[in-house]
C-alpha cells in the first residue's frame, strides 16, 4: 500500500497550523483548515489517499462529522464511491441507528441513516475516514457503527494521529489504522 516518504509527511505537516493553547491551555491544536487553504499541500494529500485506496474496492466511505466530511467527500468523488455521513445525534433527518461511547466526564452518541448501505451489497467494505484521532472515542464508535449496520470496515484513516494520546489502540482490534502523519 501506499505511503509516504518523510520528507513528504514534513511538506504536508508544514502545511497544518499550531494553534496553541486551544481550545484552552496547554492543548496545541492542529488546524487543518491551513491545509485546505493551501491547493498543493491538499491536492498532494487527496492525490496520496487515491493512490492508498484505488485498489482496495471500497464502495463506502464514512466521514465523521464534521472535518471527516471534507476529506471523506472528496475522496469518494475522486474514488467514483458512495459516501455517508457519521454525526451527531439529531443531525440527519432519517431514520438512523447509533452509537454510544465513554468520555472522559460522561458519555456521547453517533448516529448513520439505518439504510446508508443499502445499494444491494452485502456486508459492503467502508473505508473510515477523519481528520485527527486523539484519544479514539469518537473513531472507535464510528467503527462499531459501520459494522452495526451492515458494512465491513476495511481501515480507519485519519489525517492526523496524536500517537501520544494512543487512541488508535482500541480501534487497531478491530480494523487497520492508516496514519498519514502521526505526532508524538
Amino acid at each position: 500500500m501506499h505511503t509516504l516518504t518523510e520528507s513528504e509527511k514534513s511538506h504536508l505537516l508544514a502545511a497544518i497550523r499550531n494553534v496553541p493553547d486551544y481550545p484552552k491551555p496547554g492543548i496545541q491544536f492542529k488546524d487543518i483548515t491551513t491545509l485546505l487553504n493551501n491547493p498543493e499541500a491538499f491536492h498532494f494529500l487527496m492525490d496520496h489517499l487515491v493512490k492508498r485506496y484505488a485498489d482496495m474496492d471500497i464502495q463506502y466511505i464514512a466521514g465523521i462529522e464534521s472535518r471527516g466530511f471534507i476529506f471523506g467527500a472528496a475522496l469518494a468523488s475522486l474514488l467514483r464511491t458512495r459516501f455517508v455521513p457519521i454525526r451527531k445525534p439529531g443531525k440527519l433527518p432519517y431514520t438512523t441507528i447509533s452509537e454510544k461511547y465513554s468520555l472522559e466526564y460522561g458519555v456521547d452518541e453517533v448516529e448513520l441513516h439505518i439504510d446508508a448501505f443499502s445499494h444491494g451489497l452485502a456486508h459492503p467494505r467502508v473505508l473510515l475516514i477523519d481528520d485527527l484521532i486523539a484519544t479514539g472515542g469518537t473513531a472507535n464508535a464510528a467503527v462499531n457503527l459501520i459494522n452495526k449496520a451492515g458494512g465491513e470496515c476495511v481501515e480507519a484513516c485519519f489525517i492526523i494521529n496524536l500517537t501520544f494520546l494512543r487512541g488508535d489502540e482500541a480501534i487497531k482490534k478491530t480494523t487497520p489504522v492508516y496514519s498519514v502523519l502521526e505526532i508524538d
